[in-house]
């Protein structure tokens, strides 16, 4: 939970409880998630009785997501135990993750005495509060209302949040740090997470540290880890993250970070122990279970691998978060393990579920012509690869006219299917692509380099990832160059030339950066903005939490800003 929820925030005095309750509480639009019509239906009377009349219902997690979709709620009161095995915990995870939900919205969980632990320790994702059963109406009154007015006091964080602009969002942690002292801790907890997305690691490292002078708290001791990692540190945030998962166990995100650095430090058996004791710990959590599958499976540990990847299946059932590269992940290791038959069966279940998607169409195909060039069946497995290749342009061709997004990882597969079946130069200029265009995701470079290793060409594998990287370095330079030497037009020019070429995070961050830089010296020009806006949305796409992609949003809103603009959100 949050420093302010483990203490409790300052008790407002009642007159001033009351106003926020009349004024705010009775315009809010509440969505309840509980599998049990009756049990909405008692929640909604209590709502009712408090003067609260804009309430929805939903009885199962595919229900809140389109209900999300349609409505902005400003509270989700959310049971912890829901359908198909999944909790409120989990669903709370998926809304954040997604941004289905804004930060301004209040989401508690209802509980039993009994799953009060489970709530809360999931300490990365934490509700704003949780109420156990059996509660009364004031009961219910006096939580919404002590949540409604901490997000009231951190409403300017929030919204500067999401309109992109985080230094403004800064300054508003600043005067809630100095104005409302009471939540002086959420404030410092949202100016370090600021600092860090910029890059601006020394000023987050004296954030954190400035929280742990005053407390011991699992997020400060985090954020200090994550700001020595970004600058090499890597033995410090190895060890003040050893420290978190053993005096808060249960804050599970200290696992996934430790994972990382184990990664960074070339220890692949200790990152994938690490993600495994999260991963025991919250079976629900899709996103770490894929990562267990992906760290297990560069290990050479096919048998947790599919194991990994089963559960993402299993557990992603009607969730937003499920994707083809779930089965085609799954059914690679099948394949790689010799069970051939459970492979083609998943890829038979990625058909059904996914009908009509051309990407699980090329997973079965390359699916399918690894199982049969595995059986010794050569020509009829090049003649699949003939077909998802013909699959593949269209693919990327309606992608390039729809703004879709293309599976990195399955074109990596279908280069795997390519060498297999002896088309190496179809694989080679699929690899050659797919690492210029995400040169950064460590990933998908990893997955690229055990493909590589599989085929027996570790070394030609290494030999075509320096030169991409070198190309990138070259081209990238051209454009900044120019921008350094005062030629913005030259280095717009350059880099929308480098983003036509290879569309990858560094080229669309710097296009976009270098075509506000333009206009913020000449003025605002329509179309050039909406052609940067269109970069920078397709590197977010590429990576929401990276610095680069926080700091051409912040230019973007600064320049907006300055010509009267009004910024959309991204």
């Amino acid at each position: 939970m949050s420093t302010s929820q483990a203490k409790g925030p300052s008790p407002l005095d009642n007159d001033e409880m009351l106003l926020v309750l009349q004024q705010s509480l009775t315009k809010k639009r509440v969505l309840i998630v509980d599998r049990h019509s009756p049990a909405r239906d008692s929640l909604r009377l209590m709502l009712g009785a408090l003067g609260v009349t804009l309430v929805h219902g939903a009885g199962n997690s595919a229900e809140v997501i389109r209900q999300v979709k349609t409505n902005r709620f400003d509270i989700v009161l959310s049971d912890f135990v829901l359908d198909d095995g999944r909790d409120g915990q989990q669903l709370l995870e998926e809304l954040r993750h997604a941004h289905l939900i804004p930060l301004s919205t209040v989401y508690m969980i209802i509980t039993s005495e009994r799953g009060y632990t489970n709530v809360v320790s999931l300490a990365e994702l934490a509700p704003d509060d949780y109420l156990i059963k059996p509660f009364t109406a004031e009961q219910l009154k006096a939580r919404l209302v002590r949540s409604i007015y901490k997000k009231h006091v951190l409403r300017h964080i929030y919204e500067q949040i999401e309109r992109g602009a985080l230094q403004e969002a800064i300054v508003a942690c600043d005067r809630v740090i100095h104005q409302q002292p009471q939540y002086m801790y959420d404030a410092l907890r949202f100016k370090g997470d600021l600092l860090h997305t910029l890059g601006k690691t020394h000023e987050a490292e004296e954030i954190f540290r400035r929280v742990l002078e005053g407390r011991v708290v699992p997020w400060a001791k985090m954020g200090l880890a994550m700001a020595l990692r970004d600058r090499g540190a890597l033995d410090e945030a190895e060890q003040l993250a050893e420290q978190v998962t053993a005096e808060a166990p249960d804050y599970l995100s200290a696992y996934d970070f430790l994972a990382s650095v184990h990664e960074a430090q070339g220890k692949l058996e200790a990152a994938q122990q690490t993600l495994q004791r999260a991963a025991d710990a919250s079976p629900h959590n899709t996103v770490r279970q894929r990562l267990v599958g992906d760290v297990a499976a560069r290990n050479n540990d096919l048998l947790a691998a599919e194991k990994a990847y089963g559960k993402v299946i299993e557990r992603s059932k009607g969730s937003s978060l499920r994707t083809v590269d779930d089965f085609a992940n799954l059914s690679r290791v099948l394949v790689e393990r010799g069970n051939v038959s459970a492979s083609r069966k998943i890829s038979a279940e990625m058909k059904r579920e996914w009908r009509g998607d051309m990407q699980a169409e090329l997973a079965a195909l390359v699916t399918e012509s690894l199982c049969l060039n595995s059986e010794g069946a050569a020509d009829k497995a090049q003649h699949l690869v003939d077909q998802a290749l013909a699959l593949q342009k269209m693919i990327v061709d309606e992608a390039a006219e729809k703004g879709k997004h293309v599976s990195q990882r399955l074109a990596v597969d279908l280069a795997h299917a390519c060498y297999a079946t002896g088309k190496e130069g179809e694989a080679t200029k699929i690899m050659r692509q797919v690492a210029a265009e995400n040169h950064e995701d460590a990933h998908l470079i990893n997955h690229i380099t055990s493909v590589f290793e599989k085929t027996g060409q570790p070394d030609a594998g290494k030999a075509m990832l320096d030169q991409v990287g070198k190309e990138i370095v070259e081209l990238n330079n051209k454009g900044v160059l120019a921008a350094r030497s005062g030629d913005l037009e030259g280095a717009v020019k350059l880099l929308i030339q480098a983003v036509e070429q290879v569309p990858n995070l560094q080229f669309l961050v710097n296009a976009a950066k270098a075509i506000f830089a333009l206009m913020d010296k000449k003025g605002w020009d329509a179309e050039l903005a909406a052609r940067a806006l269109d970069y920078l949305q397709r590197a977010q796409r590429k990576d929401r939490k990276s610095a680069k992609v926080a700091s051409a949003r912040e230019l973007y809103v600064t320049v907006a800003k300055k010509y009267g603009i009004a910024t959309d959100k991204t």
